[in-house]
């Protein structure tokens, strides 16, 4: 009898504190996957922030998630680990110094597979100070060429869950109409995981001869690829471990 087990199992890693924002990333992408693959959550522990909207998030998330991850991953040996925060956020590379798996963030992912697709990238952000970062970012990806427009929804990232869903969807529908009819915007992207169930309504607003990506089902599929072609994190350079460094110190810790 054939084992059933799947061969590709994905961890869905998000590095904030609520849980719901992950349950919400693993019901969108469950019925996208193939057999032979599962997808599987984490939720930051405390003293972990419950939304992530700036440098001190970012770093306090990094820190409570990398703790709980690595032991977690020794454990269970995933074949992959998508960080589920649109952003360049401090998590990805500390992930890829110290496991060999493959590791992407739903931003990066997003700009791949909108790249693929279209000329000119319009984000759907949040808050207007997570425009400016995500302008950032698309220079350290290596995608300014590429950005049509970036504009804000002007909410909170708990805000996708505290407001009346339809004034959420409406404020995101004005916003992706405009980055396509003002910025020249072809292929759009979801700025914050929080939006992961908010794809439809925006694809709907815009039309058939705009794309519009989610990040999570990019960056699960993405990695699926990776996977499968036997890719593994590079350890020769930039990502190589640092812990023989911190052990050598005396610092066992994390």
């Amino acid at each position: 009898m054939a084992d059933s087990k799947p061969k590709i199992r994905i961890l869905i890693a998000n590095p904030n504190a609520t849980s719901s924002m992950t349950g919400s990333c693993l019901k969108l992408v469950t019925p996208t996957l193939p057999p032979d693959v599962s997808v599987h959550g984490f939720t930051s522990p405390h003293p972990g922030p419950t939304a992530i909207e700036g440098a001190v998030d970012n770093v306090l998330s990094s820190a409570a998630a990398f703790r709980a991850l690595l032991p977690l991953q020794e454990n269970e040996h995933f074949d992959a680990i998508l960080v589920a925060c649109y952003s360049s956020h401090a998590l990805i590379p500390m992930l890829r110094e110290e496991v060999d798996v493959p590791v992407i963030g739903i931003m990066e992912a997003s700009l791949f597979y909108a790249r693929t697709l279209g000329a000119r990238i319009g984000v759907v952000s949040t808050s207007s100070r997570s425009a400016i970062a995500h302008r950032d970012s698309f220079a350290a990806y290596g995608f300014s060429s590429s950005l049509a427009g970036l504009r804000s929804c002007d909410l909170g990232v708990l805000d996708l869950e505290r407001l009346p869903r339809q004034q959420v969807l409406d404020r995101m529908k004005t916003v992706a109409k405009e980055l396509v009819e003002l910025d020249g915007a072809d292929v759009l992207t979801l700025g914050c995981a929080g939006m992961t169930d908010m794809q439809t309504a925006v694809q709907e607003a815009v039309g058939g001869e705009v794309q519009v990506v989610d990040g999570v089902v990019a960056g699960v599929q993405h990695l699926i690829g990776v996977v499968r072609m036997g890719g593994r994190t590079a350890k020769r350079g930039l990502w190589k471990s640092s812990r023989a460094g911190r052990e050598a110190r005396g610092q066992g810790y994390v």
